[in-house]
């Protein structure tokens, strides 16, 4: 039986184009519409929006919400304070990250089995916020930058991964060779390692650049009183919680 062709393409190919394009654009639209729901809901008026009702256009276009917000200074310091955490603290988590996991990706490591079954068992385990607050109190960094950054310079589920990409992808005889040449671990690792690991490294930046931007509780334990200290997302939570107590109010009234 021979197949009824249209153009350079059989009929049954471009059924299957048409229904890719339709299952496509369903995807499209349900991954895009909470964005743009969200979007009309905060170009409309504020009062307005509260009745709901709000799909596809706003009904009351208002631009208020916007210039509360951004002529608010303690605003637009929050994002330097989120900028500068997420550009200072991701460089410094990967770097550290990367000098761990080539240390435990060496086979002549003392102890490799123990450290690895250490830094394993944190992701099950851990102390809980009232150690990680004492901490951060008796070294003097409460209410200051450094408590947004360092705290979170590691993350041992990062590590692993790291860790298990240098092991199946640096071969031993590469650091070996290295070795007989003169190089030590520092060159090893920032002339060989790193440069081989570009991929594995684009990821782990990308983990720790979106998890420094999107994370606001530990601000919310270490900055009490600096309230120019206050991340961008910390600000944004009282602010929708302010609202919403606002909105209950009014509703019960």
């Amino acid at each position: 039986m021979r197949k009824t062709k249209i153009g350079n393409k059989s009929k049954e190919d471009w059924i299957l184009d048409i229904l890719k394009v339709i299952v496509l654009s369903i995807v499209t639209i349900i991954t895009v519409y909470p964005f743009w729901n969200i979007f009309i809901i905060s170009i409309n008026d504020a009062t307005d929006a509260i009745r709901g009702g709000l799909y596809f256009l706003p009904r009351k276009l208002s631009f208020s919400s916007y210039l509360e917000i951004l002529t608010k200074k303690t605003f637009l310091s929050s994002i330097k304070v989120s900028v500068a955490r997420t550009v200072i603290g991701t460089p410094i988590a990967v770097l550290v990250t990367s000098m761990l996991a080539y240390a435990l990706s060496r086979r002549d490591l003392v102890g490799r089995k123990f450290w690895n079954l250490l830094f394993i068992f944190t992701m099950y385990f851990s102390g809980g916020m009232i150690p990680d607050y004492i901490l951060i109190n008796k070294l003097g960094m409460l209410e200051s930058l450094p408590a947004l950054i360092l705290p979170l310079a590691f993350s041992a589920y990062n590590l692993v991964i790291m860790k298990n990409a240098l092991e199946s992808g640096i071969p031993d005889s590469l650091v070996e060779s290295a070795v007989i040449d003169g190089a030590n671990h520092y060159t090893i690792l920032g002339k060989i390692v790193l440069p081989l690991s570009k991929p594995i490294m684009a990821t782990l930046t990308l983990f720790y650049a979106v998890g420094r931007w999107n994370t606001y509780s530990d601000a919310m334990f270490y900055i009490k009183q600096n309230v120019s200290l206050r991340p961008l997302q910390l600000k944004l939570y009282y602010l929708i919680v302010a609202a919403t107590e606002s909105i209950q109010g009014s509703v019960n009234d």
